[in-house]
């Protein structure tokens, strides 16, 4: 499937969050990430994911690898975009995501919040992670946790359902008429005990 495909699967987020987590696939991409449980997401397409708590917002834009000269252009896409937003008191972020190269600002919104914005550019697939994460003081681990949870590994197929086979007719029939044959014998069995 192209779109975000949910799979919705209890884990615990590590460091602050300490409560159960959803993780999101782009099986497209081989993209996963997590999140505190209870989001809402309230915006999902091909290239654009959005999720919403009481106190934190966040979204994500997927782009094409298409630059060599990247940390460059990175930096001053990141400066466009803090300019965009209005932040103020903005400073590089320095947080390390295994499997990617990350570029990040932080800085404060003019409502008071916080948002980080991080473009996460995959070392084996030609993408970019657009991260942006609006938030309350206080969530800033939570915020790092979501960021650090991103992966590009590949999903393994569960074993045991590879393995499953689809019944055929005969064998269903054949199920279901010894079934019936036992069913009839337990119920002579029960008759001649209560005889007695």
């Amino acid at each position: 499937m192209r779109t975000l495909r949910l799979w919705v699967v209890l884990a615990m987020l590590l460091g602050a969050v300490g409560s159960w987590a959803s993780v999101y696939t782009w099986s497209q991409h081989d993209l996963t990430f997590e999140t505190p449980d209870d989001g809402v997401v309230t915006f999902s397409t091909p290239t654009y994911f959005e999720i919403r708590w009481d106190e934190m917002v966040l979204t994500i834009q997927l782009y094409k690898r298409e630059h060599k000269d990247e940390k460059r252009i990175m930096r001053e896409n990141l400066q466009r975009k803090a300019m965009s937003y209005n932040m103020y008191d903005t400073s590089d972020g320095r947080i390390k995501v295994k499997g990617f190269d990350v570029y990040s600002i932080d800085g404060t919104m003019p409502d008071g919040s916080r948002a980080i914005i991080a473009d996460l550019v995959s070392k084996k697939k030609d993408i970019v992670a657009e991260v942006t994460i609006n938030y309350l003081y206080g969530n800033r681990e939570v915020v790092e946790d979501i960021i650090k949870s991103f992966t590009t590994v590949k999903q393994k197929p569960n074993k045991e359902q590879k393995r499953q086979r689809i019944q055929s007719k005969e064998d269903a029939d054949k199920q279901d008429k010894q079934l019936e044959e036992e069913r009839r014998r337990q119920q002579r069995t029960q008759g001649k005990l209560y005889d007695a």
